[in-house]
């Protein structure tokens, strides 16, 4: 396995993890917590929530999916800017994506003292949308079992986020899924913006049956 800025991350993202099950104290001071953020500054909340999970099946399905999705925007990116910069900027690509898939939660949620979240999904979703836009009619498989086209899986997600995100019924940030896929979205088509026409001329044609 080559040891790209992706690998790297999600070591720190394990070892991060499996820290915090065995620490309380860590993972009390690393929860994403609106309350504690608004009431006492702690904005590092932000990014330390990022690199911890809930248990092993949560930490495996993102760090799974972002080696795949993240690695591709790694090389678009290393590729399009030159290793060195392409690096910088996939690694600032991931901490910007968790961070600003956080902040609706934050206004939402920062005077609930008892609301917490933690996890890489903001990030992971914004790695996955930004490798839709760069390559839309690549499958996209759930389980193993359906495939579709990234771009046909991306819309369905986009709306099944927004519908459980008004619900908020699961105690999953679905906020953090929904404006991280946007920022990953935004992200590529500022960067790369003809990449919005390679999009476009890759799905026109495109029927399901």
């Amino acid at each position: 396995m080559e040891l790209s800025a992706t690998v790297v991350l999600i070591i720190i993202t394990c070892i991060s993890s499996y820290y915090a099950w065995k620490s309380p104290a860590f993972l009390e001071r690393s929860l994403f917590s609106p309350y504690q953020i608004h009431k006492k500054g702690e904005y590092g909340r932000f990014i330390l929530s990022g690199f911890i999970h809930r248990d092993s099946i949560h930490l495996l399905f993102n760090m799974f999916t972002f080696y795949f999705f993240g690695g591709l925007v790694e090389q678009f990116l290393t590729y399009r800017l030159g290793i060195i910069p392409g690096i910088a900027v996939f690694v600032t690509f991931y901490l910007a994506a968790i961070v600003v898939a956080d902040i609706p939660t934050f206004i939402k949620h920062k005077e609930n003292y008892h609301y917490n979240a933690l996890g890489a999904s903001g990030g992971v979703a914004a790695a996955v949308f930004a490798s839709i836009i760069l390559m839309p009619l690549a499958d996209i498989c759930l389980f193993g079992l359906i495939c579709l086209p990234g771009f046909v899986l991306g819309f369905l997600f986009l709306i099944y986020s927004i519908y459980k995100s008004k619900q908020e019924t699961d105690g999953i940030n679905h906020d953090a899924h929904l404006y991280g896929a946007l920022f990953g979205i935004v992200f590529i088509l500022i960067l790369s913006p003809s990449s919005a026409i390679h999009f476009i001329d890759q799905i026109k044609d495109f029927r399901l049956f």
